[in-house]
């Protein structure tokens, strides 16, 4: 399973690199902080593959990575996708390693 971590995802944001990005958080948990990706549900994600670009890397996040993980490895397991990065940390590492201000949660 591939992975990225905060400072080279915002590498990728900031230079205009082309990705999806993916939050599979609750909706409650996008209302408190968000790195502006689009939110799809853990639960909903087998039923939104149309959604899921094949063409690009696509990077998934959750609170700490453990469910971005967990996803990423049924996806590639059941799809055969190659293209899926799990963000190493998840929201959490972005707040501490890009941008501190965000609320933690």
């Amino acid at each position: 399973m591939k992975s990225i971590n905060a400072v080279e995802l915002n590498e990728w944001k900031m230079s205009g690199k082309p990705h999806q990005l993916i939050d599979i958080r609750e909706l409650y948990e996008v209302e408190t902080c968000t790195i502006g990706g689009e939110n799809i549900v853990m639960s909903e994600i087998f039923t939104h593959l149309d959604d899921i670009k094949k063409d690009i890397p696509v990077v998934i996040h959750c609170k700490s990575g453990k469910r971005s993980s967990a996803v990423v490895h049924a996806l590639e397991q059941k799809t055969g996708m190659k293209n899926l990065y799990t963000l190493e940390g998840g929201i959490l590492a972005w707040i501490e390693e890009v941008d501190p201000t965000m609320v933690k949660y």
